[in-house]
């Protein structure tokens, strides 16, 4: 039976996401069960591309890329996949209507990784939207189930809290993006010179985008609120600590929230939620 096959597909989606990311895990059991299959699907994609760019070092990732570049429009033309992962992401591409539009950004991000690029203003826009903004916006495909008006309503606050959520984990990664893989995305900045007045300009961007974003969760669906407002609040707590931080110590050293912070956090929010402004 393929719904055998399909219900695996989800399952092997959500270890992935279980493997992965412990916040984001925290967050997709926080949102309404009838949504969680879908959002396992599309960070399972995106970590399967992150990966490959990232990880394989030993592989030729552009081939890797490109073949799974071409499997994914295969699985959406055909819809089906025997790779588990794609097959989910295509089934829920399929039920929500996602633009194949994003899916090219995206994937035109990843293929970005894979150069030797000196970001100027355009390109890193660029990069953050394939990278981020549009996986904001597959998201919010899926939490607005279809509703058209809602979703154009909330694109700007959902472009807005992935740009936020990349540029955090643009400092917490600095020391790997740059030691390890070459790679500085931060534009007209020196990674050689990077100091604490460099990083304080960053952090204040990134402080304002997540203001408005805070807006745009307080306007989702009920289905989806809480999940989203708590990877919020888990990057909130990461970004404060990376405040803490000096610049220094953020080329040398990878910030992280430990796990037991995270169930904290988790359960705080909860608290926050009901009883406060949400």
């Amino acid at each position: 039976m393929k719904k055998l096959f399909d219900d695996l597909s989800y399952k092997i989606s959500r270890e992935t996401t279980r493997q992965y990311s412990t916040s984001f895990s925290l967050g997709i059991m926080a949102l309404s069960p009838k949504i969680r299959n879908p959002i396992y699907a599309i960070y399972g994609y995106v970590r399967l591309a992150d990966e490959i760019v990232d990880s394989f070092h030993d592989h030729d990732k552009q081939k890797l890329l490109s073949k799974y570049k071409e499997e994914t429009f295969c699985a959406l033309e055909d819809k089906i996949s025997l790779n588990p992962v794609l097959h989910s992401f295509q089934e829920t591409v399929h039920q929500y209507k996602i633009d194949h539009a994003l899916i090219h950004q995206f994937l035109k991000s990843m293929e970005m990784d894979l150069q030797k690029i000196d970001y100027n203003s355009d390109l890193y826009k660029e990069y953050i939207l394939g990278s981020a903004e549009v996986v904001g916006l597959m998201c919010l495909h899926i939490f607005t189930e279809g509703n058209i008006d809602e979703f154009e309503r909330l694109k700007p606050y959902a472009m807005t809290l992935g740009s936020a959520f990349q540029k955090v984990n643009f400092l917490r990664d600095m020391k790997d993006d740059y030691q390890i893989l070459g790679r500085s995305y931060f534009p007209n900045v020196d990674i050689s010179y990077f100091d604490n007045a460099v990083k304080a300009q960053i952090e204040k961007e990134i402080e304002e985008e997540f203001k408005i974003a805070l807006e745009g969760i307080r306007k989702l669906p009920p289905s989806s609120r809480f999940g989203v407002y708590l990877a919020y609040r888990y990057y909130i707590s990461l970004f404060r600590k990376i405040k803490k931080t000096s610049a220094t110590k953020i080329i040398n050293q990878r910030i992280r929230i430990s796990n037991g912070k995270k169930l904290s956090l988790m359960m705080s929010s909860y608290v926050q939620y009901k009883t406060s402004f949400l």
